[in-house]
């Protein structure tokens, strides 16, 4: 089994997988990462060149290239979920925990970061606020669907995040080895 994060960006999947990945031993993986080396292009490139659906078909085979591996922590991106058969490849072989913030911290945390505006695409027309909140409408149904655990992250640095998600896995990690 892997251990999963799923979330919308800005909910410090990448930081938290990082931090779990050295409390376990075990690889870290953050798929957008894997998909932009694979392509060669950052994902905003890719979407303006291509278009979402060829992203998502990038995505999907990273995702099902991803499940094949055992024993590492995977930062999954935001729109990871939207496939039916990502959310099955994630469910079958991942410990999955959906990370959580509101909008408004959400959109805190991603215009703080410089590398964001650069590598992500912005998704419709909305103004940023308005955006988020429309993407976690479509996603958190997806999000709770493949989720395992629920962690929020809106008042937890993300060494507490990982923490406590750590101490919910580790037993059920520690039982299937």
């Amino acid at each position: 089994m892997n251990l999963a994060l799923v979330g919308f960006r800005g909910v410090g999947k990448s930081h938290v997988a990082r931090l779990l990945g050295e409390r376990l031993g075990w690889p870290v993986v953050d798929a957008d990462v894997e998909l932009q080396r694979r392509a060669q292009r950052t994902i905003a490139q890719i979407f303006a060149a291509d278009g979402e659906p060829a992203f998502r078909d990038l995505e999907t085979a990273v995702i099902a290239d991803l499940m094949q591996q055992d024993q590492q922590v995977i930062a999954l991106g935001g729109g990871a979920v939207l496939r039916a058969e990502n959310r099955a490849a994630i469910q079958t072989s991942s410990y999955t925990v959906w990370l959580t913030a509101a909008a408004e911290t959400i959109l805190d945390r991603i215009s703080a970061d410089a590398a964001t505006a650069a590598q992500r695409p912005r998704l419709t027309d909305a103004t940023p606020l308005a955006e988020i909140e429309h993407l976690l409408q479509i996603r958190e149904p997806l999000y709770r669907e493949t989720a395992d655990v629920i962690v929020d992250t809106q008042q937890q640095t993300p060494e507490e995040v990982a923490w406590e998600i750590y101490q919910f896995f580790a037993p059920l990690i520690e039982s299937a080895s």
